[in-house]
């Protein structure tokens, strides 16, 4: 594997945590060379001072990076297990803080009269990925017989580190059933094997270009209309459109059906990355 695929792989990698591109490439460049000024790392990163000012700022303010007090200012990485736990530690606080307003809403609503509206259809806008982990992990724990996507790499990243991967195996653990499309590269072995580990039946189809959606019970669904993700951040915007129309959901298993036949198994796939890195072995 040569150093520029390496490269590559943690970008990757450090993208899947919640850093956006540009962030990752300068982080991962002081972690290697060492603290510069913001001169030096504008013209190794061939881009404009602002640029980069703007990339450090937001690194900075994620934990990652610090600046020296003198002039002129040189900025390093910091230590890179100490800036995935502070990272780490921000979301689980993220997480309790949604736990807690969950609880305080279904304590409310012990004391409210909802009529029911189960006799027509609803639908929303999803506008960031935590409205999209409060609609997903409901909708995880509501269904009793299948849950159907295709989603982009990002998506499929977002799921891993939100805890719907943990609520889609107490799905399947109750009976249900999990179908999934991805276009499975190098970087997703490992997320792909961790879907396989909890139980579910995934197929890999190359440069995927239809629509991107989740269908559930074969009631509810989830449209993607724009999921260009720059970082993992609960508060990054995206637009999905959530709908509970048997009709709409059933136009979508319709065009999942047609992509998983022409779909192949993702053992398959990962055993074909893996030879082409000169590995011959594939432990299921």
């Amino acid at each position: 594997m040569t150093a520029e695929t390496d490269d590559s792989e943690f970008i990757t990698q450090l993208v899947g945590f919640g850093l956006n591109e540009k962030e990752a490439r300068l982080y991962l460049l002081l972690l290697k060379y060492g603290p510069k000024p913001s001169s030096m790392l504008a013209k190794s990163l061939k881009t404009y001072r602002e640029d980069v000012h703007r990339t450090l700022t937001g690194l900075i303010g994620k934990g990652m990076v610090n600046s020296s007090l003198n002039l002129p200012t040189v900025y390093a990485a910091v230590d890179l297990d100490v800036a995935l736990d502070a990272t780490l530690k921000k979301r689980e606080s993220e997480l309790c803080e949604m736990e807690r307003k969950k609880q305080e809403l279904e304590e409310l609503s012990k004391k409210q009269y909802f009529r029911p509206s189960d006799e027509f259809c609803t639908f929303k806008i999803i506008q960031n990925l935590k409205e999209l982990v409060a609609v997903t992990v409901p909708l995880l724990n509501s269904l009793e017989e299948e849950l159907l996507f295709v989603v982009p790499q990002e998506l499929a990243v977002f799921a891993s580190l939100y805890g719907i991967n943990e609520a889609s195996k107490k799905f399947i653990e109750r009976g249900g059933g999990i179908r999934c499309i991805l276009d499975i590269s190098n970087s997703m072995i490992d997320l792909v094997q961790e879907l396989l580990d909890i139980g579910c039946n995934v197929r890999h189809y190359s440069e995927y270009r239809g629509i991107f959606f989740v269908v559930g019970d074969g009631n509810k669904s989830l449209n993607a209309i724009n999921v260009d993700i720059g970082s993992f951040s609960l508060d990054e915007p995206i637009t999905m459109l959530w709908i509970d129309s048997p009709t709409y959901a059933n136009y979508l298993t319709f065009n999942f059906e047609m992509v998983w036949e022409q779909a192949v198994p993702a053992a398959q796939r990962i055993e074909e990355l893996l030879k082409r890195r000169g590995l011959h072995t594939f432990d299921r």
